[in-house]
């Protein structure tokens, strides 16, 4: 028996905020979408178009306030192959969070607050 990965999910307070956020911070894009029948929740899986590796947003319709994310002891890493750029970019958003130059990464904060790491394409 073998896995592989399918996805991962961030639950989501604002859907528009956040798609607007994962492409213009990261080019990621809707690759499929399922919306309960009853309007009470909405699932985008977003792509890079260069994996089969999805993020899951859930929008729950009813939602009235943004999600406790605890300690966030958790993150999603992405590659790029232009660290540089990428630096750029985050920081005229405004969105980076935590700088480890050491290391040569860095974090960036999406609109609920999840903490995406942003490594160098090795």
């Amino acid at each position: 028996m073998n896995f592989s990965f399918a996805h991962f999910n961030f639950n989501v307070f604002d859907l528009e905020k956040s798609l607007k956020f994962y492409k213009e911070a990261l080019g990621l894009e809707p690759v499929r979408t399922k919306e309960a029948s009853d309007g009470s929740f909405t699932l985008v899986y977003l792509g890079d178009k260069s994996t089969g590796f999805l993020l899951e947003l859930t929008y729950l319709r009813d939602r009235k306030e943004p999600y406790n994310l605890g300690e966030l002891e958790y993150h999603l890493a992405l590659e790029t192959d232009d660290m540089e750029t990428a630096h750029k970019l985050h920081e005229e958003m405004g969105v980076i969070c935590y700088e480890n130059p050491g290391m040569g990464i860095y974090f960036i904060s999406d609109p609920d607050g999840y903490w995406i790491e942003i490594v160098p394409k090795k």
